[in-house]
């Protein structure tokens, strides 16, 4: 999923953090299960496509989609990042 969220150019960049053990509710049965996270970078105007491509691509009924907005950061970086999401 990572790479084809990058050669899509919906994502810059995909940190893929392992070992993540997930306790949560579902279907009111408490569940425990090992994941994987995605740590996405994108840009604004990118997220609906973005989230419409992690519902194709996901094996779940509700992929966790949340957005955490940037305050700040390196101006070389962020401009990478833009550059990157180009076609």
């Amino acid at each position: 999923m990572a790479r084809t969220l990058v050669e899509r150019r919906l994502a810059a960049c995909v940190n893929i953090i392992p070992n993540l053990r997930s306790i949560y509710r579902w279907q009111g049965a408490v569940e425990e299960t090992d994941e994987v996270l995605l740590l996405i970078k994108t840009a604004e105007n990118r997220l609906p496509a973005l989230e419409a491509a992690i519902r194709e691509l996901h094996t779940y009924d509700v992929p966790e989609f949340l957005v955490l907005s940037v305050e700040s950061g390196s101006q070389s970086y962020l401009s990478w990042l833009l550059d990157s999401l180009q076609k």
